[in-house]
């Protein structure tokens, strides 16, 4: 993986992270927080998306909506699990 890749995957994550945390309302954990979110909710997205028969396409923005749906999905989970 080189630094280009990574910066990349850093900012397509930040942009999902901070997307799910507008959508999924009182959930965000500020920016350092929202990007591992959203790179776990890529990673993610990436594992359970396509077992279910969703494919989005490729390209950028592809990969945002890919990983803004997995992020709200994470974050999701985090709510469900932080109120029991």
């Amino acid at each position: 993986m080189d630094i280009q890749t990574l910066l990349v995957m850093l900012l397509i994550g930040a942009i999902a992270g901070w997307l799910a945390g507008q959508i999924v309302s009182g959930s965000g954990f500020g920016l350092l927080g929202n990007v591992v979110v959203g790179i776990v909710g890529a990673f993610l997205a990436g594992l359970i998306l396509p077992r279910i028969g969703l494919s989005i396409g490729g390209g950028i923005l592809a990969a945002i909506i890919h990983a803004t749906i997995g992020a709200v999905i994470l974050l999701v989970l985090i709510r469900l699990v932080k109120r029991v």
